[in-house]
């Protein structure tokens, strides 16, 4: 599966290291710089994904449109020292999901402009979501009309990057059997593993469409099916990937050359499991609230070591800034969190579908984190404080691996979900 490295960043130099490539889905900048030093120190490519609710042509809700967050990660790459020609950006759930309340040709419409602006600002891995119904769609849609509408933006990406000059075309993910982006919002038990007929189904029809549209050179560059291997996480729990259960859709892959599958959801998934999806043909593994998460445990491990060490009245009181954002504006999580007063505000904190990530561009939240970090850059943070609040990174300070400073203790803790995804991708 080492192949689908070169593939994507068309360097044969990675084959011979990697089986597999992890995906980070996150526009937060400490996440993209702890996978930039991760990579850096691993001698790796990079693969950067921002989600079709982050970026789109009208900004997401970072404010970024495609051509914007380009700028900002090859900023971010530029302070780190990240070459440019080992980072890969990728867009996630292209498609009309966003939109999902419109009529199908109005939410496709736009869809194309999503597609358009990703292709035309150089995003090499693009992913071709449509695979949620729309207003007036069917309560399911068939395979057909999914790849259909697929094939039809994939026509868009490639004319955008042609008008754009570009000289490497974008590869392309397919697939109907697509997560919820973020994880689910329902308490989960188990998850059904996709039908390996079902998914060779799903590959033929999409072949079809591609043909046509005369798409038929674009589809070798379709390198990725998404598909389910049982691995999903909820608001609370995560479901395991079980390797028995997987098998026979490992199996197919015989039969789809030059393609691997995508999993998605794989946050908070073991070690062992990482490694063992990439070992059976999942080559590409997104991670995203996973990371956002251990971001803010750094955080508010952080937040309890400031009020250790700082004056109250001097504290940026991180959490309850963020809980007073969250309550005045609660349209990032109202509809996914439930139950009573208490269970709501320990999802808002702890929720494995991490949805707090939405507010850390808040100007009242990132006031508060800067000031959280101004603090704390200006005391000794002892040894044995980060060993009570963060003692994973507290034996990384005692073997010299990081210096103790909040920025390091925070990309330690980034990276400690990153580095998972690192080691199952090596071989």
């Amino acid at each position: 599966m080492a192949e689908i490295v070169t593939r994507l960043t068309g360097d044969a130099r990675f084959e011979s290291r990697l089986k597999g490539i992890y995906s980070i889905c996150s526009a937060h900048p400490w996440v993209i710089e702890a996978g930039m030093r991760q990579a850096l120190d691993d001698g790796t490519p990079l693969l950067l994904e921002s989600t079709s609710n982050q970026v789109d042509q009208y900004g997401g809700y970072t404010g970024m449109r495609p051509a914007d967050f380009v700028r900002f990660v090859h900023g971010i790459a530029d302070r780190v020292g990240f070459p440019r020609d080992t980072l890969l950006l990728g867009g996630d759930h292209l498609g009309p999901n966003a939109w999902r309340n419109l009529p199908a040709d109005d939410a496709m419409q736009r869809a194309e402009a999503l597609i358009e602006a990703y292709a035309a600002a150089g995003f090499k891995k693009i992913h071709l979501d449509t695979s949620m119904r729309c207003a007036d769609d069917p309560s399911r849609l068939s395979d057909e009309v999914v790849a259909e509408r697929a094939a039809r933006l994939c026509a868009v990406a490639e004319q955008a990057a042609g008008r754009a000059g570009l000289r490497e075309r974008p590869v392309y993910i397919v697939g109907t059997e697509v997560p919820v982006p973020g994880g689910a919002s329902e308490a989960l038990a188990a998850v059904e593993v996709t039908n390996p007929r079902a998914a060779l189904d799903t590959v033929a029809v999409h072949r079809a469409a591609w043909q046509a549209r005369g798409l038929d050179a674009v589809w070798e560059r379709v390198v990725g099916l998404v598909v389910q291997p049982g691995v999903e996480f909820d608001h609370t729990k995560v479901v395991d990937y079980d390797a028995s259960s997987a098998g026979a859709l490992s199996q197919i892959l015989d039969d789809l050359p030059g393609m691997v599958f995508e999993a998605h959801s794989t946050d908070y998934q073991r070690p062992e499991a990482l490694s063992a999806l990439v070992r059976d043909g999942f080559a590409i593994l997104k991670v995203g609230p996973g990371a956002t998460f251990a971001l803010r445990e750094a955080l508010y491990a952080l937040a309890d070591i400031e009020d250790e060490l700082v004056a109250a009245g001097a504290r940026s009181n991180l959490r309850a800034v963020v809980e007073r954002v969250m309550l005045e504006k609660p349209i990032n999580w109202e509809k996914y969190y439930h139950g009573s007063d208490q269970e709501k505000r320990l999802l808002r904190t702890f929720s494995y579908s991490d949805r707090i990530r939405y507010y850390w561009t808040d100007a009242k939240v990132a006031d508060a984190t800067q000031k959280l970090v101004s603090n704390l850059e200006r005391v000794d943070i002892r040894e044995n404080l980060i060993s009570r609040y963060l003692p994973n990174q507290y034996w990384q300070l005692r073997r010299g691996s990081i210096d103790g400073s909040p920025m390091s203790l925070i990309f330690s803790k980034v990276r400690e979900v990153i580095g998972m995804y690192a080691a199952a991708c090596r071989t």
